[in-house]
């Protein structure tokens, strides 16, 4: 046991001694290893002096120009950072390529490269875009430095107007051709790929509507057979986001105050050559409104008058636009009793148990702040009387925020301007506001070059040159030329919608026009100058004053034999009526209080005699009322239509004074294929009537096609009269419908909305008729403007 105890001691003692030789000769070791190694901290802190510098490589940029953007004077001790911050100073100075800082005794030598000078732009393989489009939106400039960042935002730039125009998949490459005296030609290599249509335009979380009914309101279409025409089925990113706030208007204008959309998702289809978009939304429940009241915090001010104004009714289908327009006409009645700072603020309560909203108009005293100014900026044609006068406020007013919404609105609609900000900023003093009008201009003048046909008059051709800001006076200013297989018109027009500076608006009509139809035996030529005065008595309804001056003439067609009519008619030679006339407007289609529905009334009055040949009244007289039902799939329309002749003059009055109508009136016959005849001398002449009626039925409804195939039935129900001829020179004439009879007609129409104009067919069948009378089973109209 000593033994072995002894010898484990001693071998436990030679183990220590070991350990400390091989710490002892690694520390040794790595001593001498770091002291091989050069310290950074050495480096760092070596300084240089410099007293002169050396420039070389620049062609452009002074020598000094370079030294002082060193930032380093003669003399100065600097270390390495501060050279490294000299360096960076010279890059960040966008003119240099590549930058060399190289110390050599007390000399910094400052070898630079400068950027080239940019000979020319060109743009290659655009053909979907122009070259002065594209151009024009960049940065970049000849005789300018070149800059790599620059040119590549550029392209950037270029790609995105292709982008907005749903070529999403459009690539722009900037490059540069190396010239003498280091300039360089910019060319962007453009590929423009193919636009991405939006395949399918779809809904998630809708029960009330449609997605058919939907689809019509969005801005995004689906793409169709005629895609070729339409750009609104092409992708475009930024036109999701107007879509979402339509859709969410169109909601809240029915009475779902709780809509939401959820998300617009947009995917690309296996092949990547089209898009889905799908919008979830959750509708909620639709409001009505409930009980309306207005109570007054201003003391003295009685709510009663207030509450009179009003027009909403507790049952009616609940929209903000009602409410605003509620608050602008409170606000104008208080200024016309003379309170000053009034504010409407209507206090909503819900009643979720019979979904309907209690709205309480509560009058307070806004904040005693007045407008100081009213600054316009950017409108370099427009003058500023055309943007001030879209203020219903001036200088000194009480500033109404409303209103200088209501005016930003007005003068975006006036079409002059690409972009136009209005915005509301402290004065001189906390009391006094200036408002901002910042705008930028954008071409206003147009010309249009449009194409009609119809079975009637046949193919047409329209040409016409506008300008609707004319001189920057905002008045409007056009020449037309419309041509007909049987008709010829041209015409000047002129518009100015603030005569004198008040909300007066005249129209000016000057023109010839002239007729030779295969639906009559005579030919007509007629010149006129009707100048006319509108202006608003009522939110909804107009007033218009109108003189009318014209010189026509019936003549003979050719070799043409006239009935006794006719013949007399001719002979009258030419005729010139002066006549005075007022129409009274209502139209609540638009602005009325139900956006499913609405009524359209228009009468007037003519009296000739003032000066010229011809002494009559002519009181004419239409009514139109619309609505849609089954969730507004379907379109249901009554109208009528009646017109009355009293002639007062010495002599007879001639076809063309009368009433003639043709199938945009009453369809089912040609144009003046109904009503008085004169058979005699073998002849069978339409002479038109004083007096005539006409009633239409009709609806449209969708036909269970594709949404993009753009097509609709309709169906319709058409009668009237047209009858009475007083004051006709009948001696030897042959007439038949004197007395008239009523006519009934019924038919079916498919409606195709093209992208080169709507199209309408007609097929008709007249239920009752008289044997004379002309009828036409089928009707082709369309119009288009491009």
């Amino acid at each position: 046991m000593t033994d072995r105890r002894g010898a484990g001691t001693s071998c436990g003692g030679q183990k220590p001694k070991n350990k400390i030789l091989w710490r002892s000769l690694t520390l040794i070791f790595l001593l001498t290893l770091v002291g091989f190694v050069p310290l950074p901290q050495a480096a760092w802190a070596q300084n240089f002096v410099i007293n002169s510098f050396d420039v070389e490589g620049n062609r452009r940029i002074e020598t000094s120009t370079i030294i002082e953007r060193t930032g380093i004077e003669p003399g100065q001790s600097v270390t390495a950072g501060e050279l490294n911050d000299a360096y960076q100073r010279l890059l960040d100075s966008g003119v240099f390529e590549t930058v060399e800082l190289t110390p050599r005794g007390s000399t910094l030598v400052i070898e630079v490269e400068e950027y080239p000078t940019i000979n020319q732009i060109s743009v290659e393989g655009n053909s979907r875009v122009k070259d002065d489009v594209l151009l024009e939106a960049i940065s970049s400039e000849p005789r300018r430095v070149f800059t790599p960042q620059v040119a590549e935002a550029d392209a950037d730039l270029i790609a995105e107007i292709y982008s907005s125009q749903g070529r999403v998949s459009a690539t722009v490459i900037p490059r540069i051709i190396r010239r003498s005296d280091n300039r360089v030609d910019l060319v962007f290599e453009v590929a423009e790929g193919t636009t991405i249509e939006v395949e399918r335009v779809s809904f998630v979380g809708n029960r009330a509507y449609s997605d058919r009914r939907l689809r019509r309101v969005l801005e995004s279409k689906q793409a169709n057979i005629l895609r070729t025409f339409v750009s609104s089925d092409t992708f475009i990113a930024d036109r999701i986001e107007f879509d979402k706030q339509v859709i969410r208007d169109f909601y809240l204008s029915r009475g779902y105050v709780d809509f939401r959309v959820n998300s617009a998702n947009v995917e690309f289809t296996r092949e990547r050559d089209a898009f889905f978009l799908v919008m979830n939304i959750t509708e909620g429940q639709r409001f009505s409104f409930g009980q309306i009241s207005t109570v007054s915090e201003i003391p003295g001010v009685d709510p009663a008058p207030y509450q009179d104004a009003l027009k909403i009714r507790p049952g009616v289908t609940y929209t903000p636009m009602l409410i605003e327009n509620s608050i602008a006409r409170m606000e104008r009645l208080g200024i016309k009793q003379g309170v000053d700072f009034l504010r409407v603020e209507p206090r909503v309560t819900r009643n979720a148990r019979d979904l309907t909203l209690d709205v309480q108009f509560v009058l307070t005293k806004g904040p005693r702040i007045f407008v100081e100014r009213i600054d316009i900026e950017g409108n370099t044609t427009t003058l500023d009387r055309v943007i001030r006068r879209q203020f219903d406020t001036v200088e000194g007013d009480p500033f109404n925020p409303r209103e200088i919404r209501q005016a930003a609105e007005r003068i975006r609609a006036l079409g002059f301007f690409a972009a136009a900000d209005v915005e509301p900023r402290e004065g001189s003093s906390p009391s006094q506001v200036i408002v901002d009008v910042d705008v930028e201009e954008q071409p206003t003048g147009s010309l249009s070059l449009g194409g009609s046909y119809s079975v009637s008059d046949g193919f047409g051709v329209a040409i016409g040159l506008q300008e609707s800001n004319f001189l920057g006076r905002g008045q409007t200013i056009g020449v037309n030329l419309s041509t007909a297989q049987d008709a010829e018109q041209y015409t000047l027009n002129f518009s100015e919608p603030y005569l004198l500076g008040r909300k007066l608006r005249f129209d000016l009509g000057l023109g010839l026009s002239t007729t030779n139809s295969s639906f009559a035996s005579y030919d007509t030529e007629t010149l006129f100058f009707r100048p006319q005065l509108s202006y608003a008595i009522g939110e909804l309804s107009s007033l218009r004053l109108r003189y009318g001056w014209q010189n026509s003439e019936m003549t003979q067609q050719g070799d043409e034999v006239n009935g006794a009519v006719i013949s007399s008619e001719i002979d009258q030679g030419e005729r010139t009526t002066s006549s005075l006339g007022v129409s009274y407007v209502y139209d609540s289609r638009i602005g009325g209080l139900n956006p499913n529905a609405g009524v359209l009334f228009e009468a007037g009055i003519d009296a000739a005699g003032l000066g010229g040949d011809n002494e009559y009244f002519k009181t004419t007289a239409r009514g139109v009322a619309q609505t849609r039902v089954w969730n507004e799939e379907v379109v249901l329309r009554a109208s009528m239509e009646v017109g009355a002749l009293h002639w007062r003059g010495d002599d007879f009055s001639r076809t063309i004074d009368r009433f003639v109508l043709g199938p945009s009136i009453f369809r089912g016959f040609e144009p003046a294929g109904l009503g008085p005849r004169d058979l005699s001398n073998g002849q069978d002449d339409a002479i038109g009537g004083n007096y005539y009626w006409v009633a239409r039925l009709e609806s449209d409804f969708p036909l269970g096609l594709p949404e993009e195939f753009g097509l609709r039935g309709g169906v319709f129900y058409d009668f009237g009269n047209l009858y009475n001829l007083n004051d006709v020179n009948t001696a030897g004439a042959d007439i038949v419908g004197e007395d008239g009879a009523i006519r009934h007609v019924i038919g079916v129409s498919v409606l195709w909305e093209t992208p080169f104009g709507p199209l309408r067919f007609n097929f008709s069948k007249a239920l009752k008729k008289e044997d004379f009378d002309k009828e036409q089973n089928f009707d082709l109209t369309v119009q288009a403007r491009f």
